[in-house]
């Protein structure tokens, strides 16, 4: 039960029937000797939330294609455009893998229930995330036409850091603004834009820390020596192509 201005309360309960919710209507007017006002009244049964969790599935399944056709085709001047794409759906299922793992522990916690509004704050986190990814991916391919004597390695850090003071400012203010809404922009929101909070910080981390180290490990085909003892990193101080 939560508290939303001085004569509203919003209250959670797990799922009733009209009667049994009419009888708690009727002992709360008799308790506080007092009209009780509904304003609203939603069920989520399993067969809902079934419902929502499927249409999440295919929401981020379909995301995750047109972004990947869409990256392989606008990155098709270079070579190996498909990691690209690639690289950038992993580094957006990580961002929704933290965004499902953190409502789970919120849900647990504080009681939150996983809705539509959970749904679109989801969607939004992925685009937001793909979109900061591409910032640094765009850089990557000029980077290659001009910096074409390096290693891919080099290109890709070099392109990393130039990008790196525009992704942070760009993500930080967007944080600060959701940041004052969960202090300030009352109860009925504060789910939604915690979830958008959580997926930001995510979506800037993996843009910079994940897809592109990606990049890096599926061109130099690194997995070869993971398991190897005496791993010695392979040498890249030629270019590749």
């Amino acid at each position: 039960m939560q508290s939303s201005g001085s004569d509203v309360l919003i209250i959670r309960t797990k799922e009733m029937t009209q009667e049994t919710k009419t009888k708690i209507v009727t002992e709360m007017e008799k308790r506080f000797d007092s009209k009780v006002t509904e304003n609203s009244f939603e069920t989520v049964g399993p067969s809902i939330g079934s419902e929502v969790t499927q249409a999440a599935s295919i929401a981020v399944v379909v995301a995750a294609l047109l972004i990947l056709v869409y990256i392989w085709f606008a990155f098709r001047s270079i070579p190996h455009s498909y990691r690209f794409g690639t690289a950038a759906i992993i580094a957006m299922l990580h961002d929704v893998a933290v965004v499902v793992g953190v409502e789970a522990i919120l849900c647990k916690v504080f009681g939150w229930q996983v809705d539509s509004l959970f749904l679109t704050a989801l969607l939004t986190v992925i685009g937001f995330s793909v979109h900061d990814t591409i910032v640094v991916f765009d850089r990557i391919r000029e980077n290659s036409n001009v910096l074409s004597r390096l290693s891919f390695e080099r290109i890709v850090n070099h392109s990393t850091i130039q990008t790196l003071d525009r992704s942070i400012n760009t993500q930080l203010t967007v944080v600060f603004t959701l940041l004052a809404l969960v202090l300030f922009g009352g109860v009925t929101i504060r789910h939604f834009v915690v979830v958008l909070l959580v997926g930001m910080i995510s979506g800037t981390y993996s843009s910079i820390c994940n897809a592109s180290a990606i990049l890096v490990v599926w061109e130099n085909k690194e997995w070869r020596y993971w398991f190897k003892g005496n791993w010695k990193k392979p040498d890249t101080s030629t270019a590749t192509n």
